[in-house]
């Protein structure tokens, strides 16, 4: 397995949604990351027999470039370098650290939302958990969907990369914040809970299958809960996250909870 680094113009959080369902679909990349903060916005893939000409076209593919190879290529394993199978000529020689990631957004978001949840339940005079559930739930729909509306292109591009059904249907990808959305609404304002409940136990058990898929995979791809704004890493969060939801709705759905 060989780790190369790649000088390219993926500047931003949305072209590395881009690029998401092109280096993911090519099954000899084992991992890859960006480092948007790095001036030469280097790309990191480690591989087996991808060399720079299959990077550049599946970079290509998405609208971006390559610019040529940062440093040498090595192996992960013993640290020793050797010559890329299909190098081309390097146009620095300073590496870079990998991207910064952070779960402080997502953290961040949810002590709002359990904040407010607990807040509404302190005014209503009793804490009811069915009701709270229903209040977090569709504040969670709602601030999610938000994030994901803002560049729904993004989203749909980095969903794409390892949910089940928008690697194969994109248009999924597409609908899915206003699934989220429509969620969201239907919890606040206590519309059909039975099929509401319904609808989320399916939507968060399916996107539960791909988390596990990829972190199974060990592949270090960038989470898209919160669209393209922030650089969340694919980890166990994310999969607490789905399987809080999923969970949440099966309770209310064998308890026929309601908000």
């Amino acid at each position: 397995m060989t780790e190369t680094k790649y000088k390219t113009n993926l500047n931003c959080g949305s072209c590395v949604a881009a690029v998401t369902p092109h280096l993911n679909g090519e099954g000899r990349i084992r991992r890859w990351s960006v480092d948007t903060q790095s001036p030469d916005k280097v790309l990191t893939v480690e591989a087996e027999g991808v060399g720079a000409d299959t990077v550049g076209r599946l970079v290509a593919a998405a609208g971006f470039k390559v610019l040529g190879e940062v440093g040498s290529a090595r192996n992960p394993a013993d640290g020793t370098g050797h010559a890329h199978p299909d190098p081309k000529p390097a146009t620095a020689t300073v590496t870079t650290a990998g991207p910064r990631t952070s779960y402080y957004p997502i953290f961040l978001l949810f002590g709002f939302l359990v904040l407010g949840t607990g807040l509404l339940e302190v005014q209503a005079g009793a804490f009811e958990w069915q009701r709270a559930m229903a209040r977090f739930m569709g504040g969670f729909f709602l601030a999610f969907a938000f994030f994901k509306l803002l560049d729904v292109r993004a989203f749909a591009d980095a969903y794409a990369g390892y949910d089940v059904i928008a690697g194969r249907w994109r248009a999924y990808g597409f609908a899915y914040p206003f699934i989220e959305l429509l969620l969201g609404a239907a919890y606040l304002s206590g519309f059909q809970p039975t099929a509401t409940n319904a609808v989320t136990l399916v939507v968060m058990s399916v996107g539960t299958v791909g988390v596990v898929k990829t972190l199974l995979a060990r592949r270090k791809i960038r989470c898209a809960c919160l669209g393209a704004v922030f650089n969340l890493p694919m980890s166990y969060v994310t999969l607490a996250e789905d399987g809080l939801m999923a969970a949440m709705a099966a309770v209310m759905l064998v308890t026929g909870g309601h908000g």
